[in-house]
């Protein structure tokens, strides 16, 4: 779609996982630009709490995106789709590797690479032929953190699928958006005083000196997903905490 059919014609986009975090950013930031928007979610209280916060052309869709029939359930009631959005996510498989109970390990594939892969193959018939693709991962992926070998495993996982789904599926185009930092309720499961000390340490050894917000990542996934001459690229949005610092 060129810039002058956009300019008259509501775009539909999906965001998977949209009811809180970054999910909710990017939502909001299609839904001011006038764009049709399609959260979903878990929780019913929840995606209607995040519609209202959303406002515009916004509606929600309660779903399991660990359901491969809820999956399917929801592609057949929505399209054609301009721009799909892949936020799922999970919080398991962290923690130092000796101690890791594999189990958690493969709930982590669990909560977050098999569901955003199941969205993407059963979006196919349903995405227009110029759509973009954006996966949400993690700059685990490329960082060498103590503690994160299984996030790692998981984000890594997702963001090597993106050259070569962007050379198969063209001229759909496949991106991912790999936040560091960024101060979302995926965080509410650490104690907010250990979590503030943490924000704080990874502040210091930052460049921007701070972690990130989820409106900062909102408008990154709808720069990439809005570009139609991006396709392939992980884009890294961490403050360039992923930069050497010569120390």
């Amino acid at each position: 779609m060129t810039t002058a059919d956009s300019a008259t014609t509501v775009q539909r986009v999906v965001v998977m996982g949209g009811s809180s975090g970054i999910g909710e950013a990017t939502a909001t930031t299609f839904a001011a630009q006038g764009a049709e928007v399609i959260i979903t979610g878990r929780t019913r209280d929840k995606i209607d709490a995040a519609v209202t916060r959303i406002g515009g052309k916004t509606t929600g869709y309660r779903m399991d995106a660990t359901s491969p029939a809820d999956i399917d359930a929801f592609f057949a009631q929505f399209g054609p789709i301009d721009h799909l959005v892949i936020a799922v996510s999970g919080a398991a498989g962290s923690g130092p590797f000796a101690e890791l109970n594999l189990d958690d390990l493969e709930a982590g594939f669990a909560q977050k690479f098999w569901p955003q892969v199941r969205i993407l193959k059963a979006a196919l018939p349903h995405l227009n032929p110029t759509a973009s693709v954006t996966l949400i991962t993690a700059a685990s992926a490329r960082a060498a953190f103590a503690g994160t070998a299984g996030l790692a495993a998981v984000n890594g996982a997702l963001q090597s699928m993106v050259p070569p789904l962007a050379v198969e599926l063209a001229p759909i185009r496949v991106n991912a958006v790999s936040p560091g930092v960024i101060d979302t309720p995926w965080w509410d499961r650490v104690p907010e005083e250990r979590r503030r000390d943490l924000f704080d340490g990874l502040a210091a050894t930052t460049p921007v000196g701070r972690v990130g917000n989820p409106a900062e990542l909102g408008r990154a996934v709808h720069a990439l997903a809005t570009n139609g001459f991006i396709t392939g690229v992980v884009l890294d949005v961490t403050g360039g905490a992923n930069l050497p610092t010569g120390r």
